[in-house]
């Protein structure tokens, strides 16, 4: 079990660079265009099919399952492939810990597991990690406050600027608006800082 911590000690500045251009780009991507389809146009640009795919959601599966049982907790572990991007969802009890304030501990775990992969197969992975359902409940969350903003816009017809955001959350918050008429939203600022601002259409 202790070889499944070792990704994090190699390639860490490398991947961990390409890992967070790749998942900038997605982000930014719905600044200015319809992300409905952000997974599938991200698969082609990336050239990886559903087996390539699939194969980095087992190796993070692997790596945190063997964190699992270094930290001794348990949860049942599952690895898919979901809107063009490999998946790998932990559940089950006693595991809030592994996901932290605002999810910062979650975010941690996934950029490990991306190094895990990146570590086995060279290239770096939009792999995304949920533990608990955080990150459904969290995109659910989202939806509620892009559409409260949108509808703030609608009334007054100013600018409203949200918290800041992780990019997980912003492209959340960028797929609620992009869907409604009469709003926009764009990010605006630098990490950890980076925010979304929703203004009326042009």
């Amino acid at each position: 079990m202790q070889n499944a911590a070792a990704p994090i000690l190699d390639d860490s500045s490398s991947a961990s660079a390409d890992a967070d251009e790749e998942e900038d780009e997605d982000e930014e991507d719905g600044d200015d265009e319809d992300d409905a389809a952000e997974g599938a146009a991200a698969t082609g640009k990336s050239g990886k099919g559903t087996e390539t795919l699939f194969r980095e959601s087992e190796i993070a599966a692997d790596y945190i399952e063997g964190l699992l049982d270094i930290l001794d907790y348990d949860g049942d572990i599952d690895e898919l492939v979901s809107a063009g991007r490999p998946m790998v969802e932990v559940v089950g009890g006693r595991l809030n810990a592994l996901v932290g304030t605002r999810g910062a501990t979650l975010e941690a775990l996934q950029e490990l597991a991306r190094l895990a992969v990146f570590r086995q197969t060279g290239t770096p992975s939009r792999l995304l990690l949920d533990i608990g359902g955080y990150r459904a409940g969290r995109r659910k969350e989202l939806g509620a406050v892009a559409k409260n903003a949108a509808e703030k816009v609608k009334e007054f017809g100013e600018p409203v600027r949200l918290e800041p955001m992780s990019a997980f959350e912003r492209k959340c918050v960028h797929d609620v608006i992009n869907a409604l008429a009469g709003v926009e939203s764009e990010s605006e600022g630098v990490e950890p800082s980076r925010r979304i601002v929703v203004r009326p259409s042009a």
